[in-house]
């Protein structure tokens, strides 16, 4: 028997994690972060539910990690504080891996790192074989996968471009290699691009565009991508030595990507093209071009601070130009994104971005994610008898369905699992497993877990409503000493609303004096009802009221 549990990664584009269960004994596919929405104030990440894995921790073999996207690796430092268990990888996400470990200040693991041109290895009693495809980040891998039910595929992001930025092309020979080998039971494939006819274009001409923006800028040339994107860099580099300019990384993660990339022999970087801060205030502005990281608007990224005028070492100037590789592609990115725009073409810089022109393509992006046509190439060449989306949101996991009905696939094989769900082969057969429970686990600061919804909503009323604060100073005969008094923060600003607050104090003093003798408690709940009410009948606002109760 075989069992495939989608813990996350199914309705969302991100937080992929995937979980395979045979003869006791469990592997996890990938282990990303996702990021807060509009609604999760002050939240960092969003991580999967790991409770499920922790729980069975001495069935779990290993984890294998299809590419090197924070959405497919960020979550394995939260997942390795609470299990030890090896890893397997491809070199460059291996590097990447490393980097963010030590970063957590995780000591204790095993990487093993395999080639996808011709590696096999076994995970518990899962053989894998990898193969190399086409994404916006080098070492992206698809599996085959040797399970005691048959051979499955496992392809979390795809496209058929044969001439990628990075020079590494989807393995078509490999892939059809080892899907003609066996039969195969099911595939898992990425649904994010089932809306969109066609497929996904190549990267080659994406340097020929971005430089013809450039080649003619009076002054500094800016250009941002996602940070994992090496092979987008590569093409920056080239362009900026083409046009004799010196380049300046900016933002630790760029920096760091673009070092591990080099180091091992992803990048080629001309001799001496990349300089520091401190080097760059010796050449002209027309000298320059800057690779910075923050392309989604992130607040506090280098490129967001930069177009506040808060980066303490680069600033953008009128004439300037600067070309965004990107577009708001993970959830919620596009309002951080268009508030970063705004703030750069306020400046006078001549920013190219996603829909420029009313949607004219300047051709300065492609997505990694492959389309209809790549989506049923995959088809084609897997010829699974089961379907499973992944990587979507439920409107895609629906147009990949209707993709694989116009295969040829019957409806009841395909499976659109949402987070938690499971599938258990057996005999050739597949029928839903049991579900597990799984949550949303936030991440701020420090803490893990420990924001949910009741603190969410919280956060969600100060943000929206202000706070009130009561202070109720009473005698040891537990009676008023002298008037409530009462501080808004974020509710009324009180030199303008001094009256409102001092009938509200007055009133509320009556109030409790009606009552004579009193406990803690039935003050604070009179007082909570009282005044809730009387702010609510005078602004329509209902503002978080704490109340202090002092003994003078």
């Amino acid at each position: 028997m075989l069992r495939f549990i989608a813990l996350s990664g199914t309705i969302s584009v991100t937080e992929n994690l995937y979980v395979y269960e045979a003869d006791g004994q469990m592997m996890v596919l990938d282990c990303g972060v996702g990021f807060p929405d509009l609604e999760m104030h002050g939240v960092d990440l969003v991580i999967p539910d790991f409770s499920y894995i922790v729980k069975n921790k001495e069935k779990l073999a290993g984890i294998v990690v299809s590419q090197g996207h924070e959405d497919h690796i960020g979550a394995i430092p939260f997942l390795l504080k609470e299990i030890e268990t090896e890893i397997w990888a491809a070199p460059l996400v291996t590097g990447f891996l490393k980097d963010k470990l030590d970063e957590f200040g995780i000591k204790n693991y095993k990487i093993n790192t395999f080639q996808p041109e011709s590696a096999q290895f076994e995970v518990g009693p899962f053989r894998i074989q990898p193969f190399r495809v086409s994404h916006s980040v080098p070492d992206s891998c698809g599996f085959a996968i040797d399970t005691p039910e048959g051979r499955v595929f496992h392809v979390p992001e795809h496209k058929f471009d044969q001439k990628p930025a990075d020079g590494r092309p989807f393995d078509l020979d490999r892939a059809k290699m080892l899907a003609g080998q066996k039969k195969v039971l099911f595939l898992a494939s990425d649904c994010l691009g089932a809306n969109k006819p066609g497929f996904t274009e190549g990267e080659a001409k994406i340097e020929d565009n971005m430089e013809g923006l450039m080649k003619n800028a009076p002054y500094a040339v800016f250009a941002t991508a996602i940070s994992s994107n090496i092979g987008r860099f590569q093409q920056m580099i080239n362009i900026a030595h083409r046009l004799n300019r010196k380049v300046v990384l900016v933002g630790r993660s760029i920096q760091k990507k673009i070092e591990i990339a080099y180091d091992l022999g992803y990048i080629k970087i001309p001799h001496n093209i990349i300089i520091t801060y401190h080097d760059s205030q010796r050449f002209k502005r027309n000298e320059l071009f800057y690779i910075v990281s923050g392309c989604y608007g992130q607040v506090g990224s280098s490129l967001y601070r930069i177009s506040l005028g808060e980066h303490d070492r680069v600033e953008v100037a009128e004439g300037d130009v600067l070309v965004f590789s990107a577009d708001p592609a993970p959830p919620y990115s596009k309002e951080s994104q268009d508030f970063v725009i705004d703030n750069l073409i306020d400046k006078g810089v001549d920013v190219h971005y996603y829909d420029l022109h009313e949607g004219l393509d300047e051709g300065i992006y492609v997505s990694g994610h492959g389309g209809q046509g790549d989506i049923v190439g995959l088809f084609k060449i897997v010829k699974p008898h089961y379907f499973i989306p992944i990587g979507g949101e439920i409107r895609y996991m629906k147009s990949y369905l209707d993709l694989a009905i116009d295969f040829g696939a019957n409806p009841a094989d395909i499976f659109r699992l949402k987070p938690g769900e499971s599938v258990v082969f057996e005999n050739g057969n597949a029928y839903l497993g049991e579900r597990v429970m799984t949550k949303q686990v936030l991440v701020h600061g420090l803490g893990i877990g420990d924001v949910g919804k009741v603190v969410l909503g919280d956060r969600a009323v100060l943000g929206n409503e202000g706070v009130v604060v009561v202070v109720f100073k009473v005698s040891k005969g537990k009676k008023l000493a002298a008037n409530p008094e009462i501080i808004s923060r974020g509710f009324v600003f009180e030199k303008v609303n001094k009256e409102l607050l001092s009938q509200a104090e007055r009133r509320l003093s009556e109030q409790v004096k009606k009552k004579g003798k009193f406990d803690k408690a039935s003050l604070h709940e009179l007082g909570m009802n009282y005044l809730s009410n009387f702010f609510f009948q005078k602004t329509g606002r209902r503002p978080m009221i704490l109340l202090v109760v002092v003994e003078v």
